[in-house]
């Protein structure tokens, strides 16, 4: 059996992996175009890295073939 171990990312790594602003990500899960965020507490949220991942690899496969 595999077992993956799911890590949780916080908004920042999130924005340096991404180069994208706040505002920019959450219009962009508000558009569904982007992983949605995971509660963590009442005043904390991360992100599925696993998630992240997939969306930059789509997106760097996305410019490859439009180039």
């Amino acid at each position: 059996m595999n077992q993956s171990t799911t890590r949780i990312i916080s908004l920042r790594e999130v924005l340096s992996r991404t180069s994208m602003s706040r505002s920019a990500v959450y219009a962009l899960q508000k558009q569904g175009e982007f992983p949605k965020s995971v509660s963590i507490t009442e005043r904390r949220v991360g992100f599925v890295e696993s998630e992240i991942d997939d969306w930059l690899k789509a997106k760097i496969e996305s410019s490859r073939k439009a180039a």
